[in-house]
């Protein structure tokens, strides 16, 4: 249940109405708008009256919410949220965020040479995986901590932010101490028990879509995280799996504004797992911005022949940067900067 009271309501009396809330054993989260004080009802709210809550004076509105996810929806929260990570804005309608370098960290040495080069063809962010999910048992697994550490070497030597994924609880302690953003994959969007544990973090998180997963199904998941404390969460769509096999998943751009209109959380399109195809990549990411995402997170690399992993989506340096400048014509037509 969403509640409005007029943003000129005595904060004693705000107080008043909360702990009338949680007597019934309901959650109340609040918001601060412009114009109106929020009250998000979680619980049984079965148990109230909107007539009767309405009598109070200082409420202006009720309103019951079909929907199972309370703290990601824009209902609760009208105004985008924009996440910071390290001056870096996120969401709203700020600049498109670039994420960028490669699958698997695979070394010191390529990746600081990796992340200055996408540094200076306009990345705002490093991206790469040291902890790797793999659906072979035998392929590459990662390079665990070294790889953590030799990302955190070349964000000193660039001042990107880091990016990486986590698979286990037992690294958190690691990735707050390095990591900047923390990627929860594709494989472990409904791995409840680690969400929990990743919403409990003060490091945002970037929620990949499951393969199989409803847009529901992926909100839902963001709302294990914020109900467990952590509100910074970043929606990242990759595709879903589908019985078309041109492409590794299917990508629909409509996903980009859905999720502005049911949730006040920033949006970043992975064209790279979406496809599959370093070819591909271009036309789905300009696409990605002209339906309104908040950023791209896509694999650079050298040499893409001999990358450690996915090399076919990959892309060579000097094509991410003709990307870039492609994008930002796009980006520019929808009254945004990148």
């Amino acid at each position: 249940m969403i509640i409005t009271l007029k943003r000129t309501a005595p904060a004693e009396a705000v107080e008043n109405i909360i702990r009338s809330f949680e007597s019934r054993n309901l959650t109340v989260h609040r918001s601060y708008g412009e114009n109106y004080i929020v009250l998000g009802l979680v619980g049984d709210t079965t148990q109230l009256d909107e007539r009767s809550i309405l009598a109070n004076e200082w409420v202006d509105n009720v309103q019951r919410v079909a929907a199972p996810y309370k703290l990601a929806n824009r209902m609760f929260h009208p105004e985008d949220t924009i996440i910071d990570v390290n001056g870096i804005r996120i969401g709203g309608n700020e600049k498109i965020v670039l994420m960028a370098g490669p699958c698997s960290i695979e070394g010191l040495e390529p990746t600081i040479e990796i992340a200055r080069a996408v540094k200076e063809a306009g990345a705002d962010m490093l991206r790469g995986g040291a902890y790797k999910p793999r659906t072979s048992p035998y392929a590459f697994q990662g390079l665990g901590t070294e790889g953590i550490l030799d990302m955190v070497r070349a964000r000193e030597e660039t001042g990107l932010p880091i990016v990486t994924e986590l698979m286990d609880a037992a690294q958190i302690d690691e990735f707050e101490q390095y990591v900047d953003v923390v990627q929860i994959g594709a494989r472990n969007m409904q791995n409840y028990t680690l969400l929990k544990a990743v919403g409990r973090m003060h490091k945002p998180v970037l929620l990949k879509r499951g393969m199989s997963a409803t847009i529901e199904e992926w909100i839902m998941s963001a709302e294990y995280i914020m109900a467990s404390g952590n509100p910074d969460v970043i929606m990242c769509e990759r595709g879903i799996r589908t019985f078309e096999k041109s492409t590794r998943n299917t990508m629909d751009p409509a996903v980009i504004p859905i999720i502005k209109q049911r949730t006040h959380l920033p949006i970043v399109v992975d064209p790279s797992h979406a496809t599959g195809d370093w070819k591909l990549i271009e036309p789905v990411a300009l696409a990605a911005i002209a339906a309104g995402c908040d950023g791209l997170i896509i694999e650079v690399h050298q040499h893409p022949e001999n990358a450690w992993s996915d090399g076919a989506q990959s892309l060579k340096p000097d094509r991410f940067a003709a990307l870039i400048e492609k994008a930002r014509a796009v980006a520019g037509a929808v009254g945004r900067e990148l």
